[in-house]
């Protein structure tokens, strides 16, 4: 099975505004764990209440809410739409 991160508009933003030396790790995780995963749900938390149907993945301090979306011809694509501090995060 194939698995494709992409990132939104509003997260390639907050990529630009956060620490360089955060910003190499969140993207290396997103390169290493997701898209070189057979399946990255194993490393993610699926997230409930007002926010069930997204998924989270933690990396340090920081939180990547995402939306998994299953596609036919075995492949699925995984929607980053938000990054942020484990503190300010879920309060967007």
């Amino acid at each position: 099975m194939s698995w494709k991160v992409k990132l939104s508009d509003q997260v390639v933003k907050q990529l630009k505004k956060i620490d360089p030396v955060a910003r190499e790790m969140l993207l290396t995780y997103l390169e290493q764990r997701i898209e070189g995963s057979a399946d990255p749900r194993r490393y993610g938390e699926p997230l409930k209440g007002n926010l069930s149907g997204y998924w989270r993945y933690r990396i340090g301090q920081y939180r990547l809410l995402c939306e998994i979306e299953d596609i036919e011809d075995n492949e699925v694509t995984v929607y980053v739409i938000a990054i942020g501090h484990r503190r300010e995060i879920y309060y967007r």
